[in-house]
């Protein structure tokens, strides 16, 4: 059973400042309760048991508010001391994880899929890096993902202007602890979508699993605002 996680809560929400000016993005108040207590809430209900929060940004203000537990939640944090990227950060936050299969989710967005059956299609298909996937209707602001018919990572699209649909990375991944570590430079800024899943998709096991499960982005304000009806209706 997959029980480690790492959450990405260290950008600066620079497109979400209009509206959460003075707190950093993962505390932004969703229906009067921070965003991240909504992710930490769906990990702990999925079987998670340890969570690294990967933080740079205002990060005493998420680290003072959960502390080292949270509903059953064993929580660590990895702190930059300056910018290290998703890639850089999630090699920060590794160091402090034990468990060699470990889940990585974006701290501003939300995809509420089955892990624990995200992982077992990981185990499967032997991959190295899964990627949950979302089809959208309009993909042009996220960049659309192909894959093939065993679900093999085929390839990448630029953002682009024109409205079309497609598959979209969701912000959920799988990684080999041991890999990631080996094959990454401790301290280097880059990012994992560019630098690994970009570059290094013919050379390693890649696969993307598509769930049509709810998925929201509330890095830009119209979304944001969507998320106070839509989390309404969540269990959590």
């Amino acid at each position: 059973m997959l029980s480690s996680a790492i959450i990405l809560a260290g950008g600066f929400g620079t497109r979400l400042k209009s509206v959460v000016p003075d707190l950093p993005k993962p505390m932004a108040p969703v229906n009067a309760r921070p965003f991240l207590e909504y992710q930490l809430d769906y990990l702990s209900r999925s079987g998670i048991k340890v969570v690294c929060i990967s933080l740079g940004y205002m990060a005493d203000a998420i680290r003072g508010h959960f502390g080292t537990s949270y509903k059953g939640l064993q929580l660590s944090y990895a702190i930059e001391t300056e910018a290290l990227g998703t890639g850089g950060g999630i090699r920060l936050a590794l160091e402090g994880v034990n468990q060699n299969e470990v889940l990585v989710l974006n701290g501003d967005s939300f995809f509420e899929i089955d892990i624990q059956h995200f992982y077992a299609q990981h185990l499967k298909s032997q991959a190295q890096y899964s990627l949950a996937l979302r089809r959208v209707e309009d993909a042009s602001r996220y960049g659309a993902i192909t894959i093939d018919e065993n679900c093999r990572l085929v390839a990448f699209k630029e953002k682009s202007s024109s409205k079309t649909p497609g598959l979209i990375n969701g912000g959920v991944y799988l990684l080999n602890r041991d890999l990631y570590l080996k094959e990454t430079i401790a301290g280097k800024n880059f990012s994992i979508e560019k630098d690994v899943f970009e570059k290094r998709m013919e050379d390693l096991r890649m696969f993307g699993f598509v769930f049509e499960n709810y998925f929201i982005d509330i890095g830009v304000p119209e979304d944001y605002q969507k998320a106070q009806d839509d989390f309404k209706r969540f269990k959590y």
